[in-house]
């Protein structure tokens, strides 16, 4: 069938000088004259996996002069693939991309297209305040999603079972601590970045000391590093939570975990079972010293983000699959809040209009919405940076440095590599 559409399609447009474009509903169409392959790189789980191929297909149908071959796979494994492509120059036309990306591939604006060229994507879906996220040397490299921020995530029924309230402060998890540790439960847990952006927001609240500047260079000392890994050993020496070495999803759904710092855009994959096996799953103020302040160290970025190869030989048509994969209501209806709640007007009319606005996810993202945050900057997500850091603290923790060496080892390469 789908072979039928393409040939009438070429015969019916053979006879065209000139590509149209046209609008159906909110949906672009291109018409041409031409057949042209496309690639398409994504991460995500299956569930994503499958929405993503079947909004695929959708697009093919809509434009059979069109064949898309899809890329996809696991984080890990994409962000490693990644890399060598976006070395070797050989990345899909279209592929979604993490933030911190745009420094490290195009800090100059060069290492992606600039969107702003495009034909047929619709920018006026997506205020300037967005779309800022995206923009590197004047060059609209990058188009958001959906925001994101890293979020407390709280499993109620474990707390509720040892008479614990939801933690607001720092203290109240080391409290929660004292009562959980004999069960081998842990009040928290966190992944390696979370737990880097969460040691951060607690420095910040102590020092009264932002990481960066207003001109985004460091502004922390060794001092101020200091204190986010003195902190980290307080909370893995007191069970609060465990090593990030150690640290396990799934121990979330086991029970082992009564909280996770995670990122709002990773709700439903991180406890979606957890609810479903009829635990209650709560969001959590953004912890405080004092429980009021509420925000104050908190950081929001966007969820993830797609980007056009600027090797690109086809940018009318990547252009129009970017426009579908972001403004579609083909797109939006599958894809819902999954990737958090979207930042095109059209698409988020989509799902509003199906009653698709609920889940833990969509609480999560309203959570975020209704507090103040600063914006993250890409360099605070450098993998390399971030391993380095807990580097240090597995050092300090194991005793094969002393903290002050640590950290000072960490200041100076921090210096001289990521904030230079």
């Amino acid at each position: 069938m789908k072979t039928l559409n393409k040939i009438t399609a070429f015969l019916c447009c053979f006879a065209l000088t000139f590509p149209m474009v046209s609008c159906s509903d909110d949906t672009v169409v291109l018409e041409q004259n031409k057949q042209v392959n496309l690639t398409f790189s994504w991460w995500g789980n299956d569930s994503r996996n499958k929405y993503t191929i079947k909004a695929i297909e959708k697009f093919e149908d809509l434009h059979p002069e069109i064949n898309v071959e899809c890329r996809y796979s696991e984080w890990s494994g994409y962000e490693t693939r990644n890399n060598v492509e976006m070395i070797s120059n050989t990345e899909a036309d279209v592929m979604q991309i993490n933030f911190g990306w745009l420094s490290q591939y195009s800090e100059n604006g060069n290492g992606y297209y600039d969107i702003n060229s495009l034909k047929n994507f619709r920018i006026e879906n997506f205020s300037d305040d967005y779309l800022y996220y995206g923009i590197k040397n004047d060059k609209l490299n990058a188009i958001p999603i959906a925001m994101n921020t890293q979020t407390v995530y709280i499993n109620k029924t474990i707390y509720d079972s040892y008479g614990l309230p939801v933690p607001k402060t720092w203290e109240d998890f080391i409290n929660s601590a004292s009562v959980m540790r004999n069960d081998g439960v842990y009040p928290l847990s966190a992944p390696s970045k979370a737990m880097w952006l969460y040691l951060i927001t607690y420095a910040e609240q102590v020092t009264g000391k932002s990481i960066l500047d207003e001109n985004k260079n460091l502004n922390f000392n060794a001092e101020d590093f200091k204190t986010m890994v003195q902190f980290y050993k307080l909370l893995v020496d007191e069970k609060v939570l465990p090593q990030i070495e150690y640290y396990k999803r799934t121990d979330f759904d086991n029970g082992i975990y009564a909280g996770c710092v995670a990122w709002v855009s990773d709700a439903e994959n991180y406890f979606g079972s957890a609810v479903e096996s009829g635990q209650e799953v709560v969001i959590a103020d953004y912890t405080t010293i004092s429980g009021e302040n509420v925000g104050e160290g908190w950081y929001a970025k966007p969820a993830t983000m797609y980007a056009v190869s600027k090797n690109t030989e086809h940018p009318d048509e990547a252009g129009l699959l970017l426009d579908y994969l972001l403004n579609s209501p083909e797109m939006a209806q599958l894809q819902g809040i999954e990737k958090g709640i979207p930042l095109s007007s059209s698409a988020k009319s989509t799902i509003e209009k199906s009653g698709m606005l609920e889940g833990l996810q969509y609480q999560a993202a309203i959570k975020m919405e209704g507090v103040p945050m600063k914006e993250l900057d890409s360099v605070l997500e450098n993998t390399s940076l971030i391993d380095d850091f807990f580097t240090v603290c597995k050092d300090v923790i194991f005793e094969m440095t002393t903290i002050d060496e640590g950290v000072q080892t960490f200041y100076e390469k921090a210096v001289s590599e990521y904030f230079s």
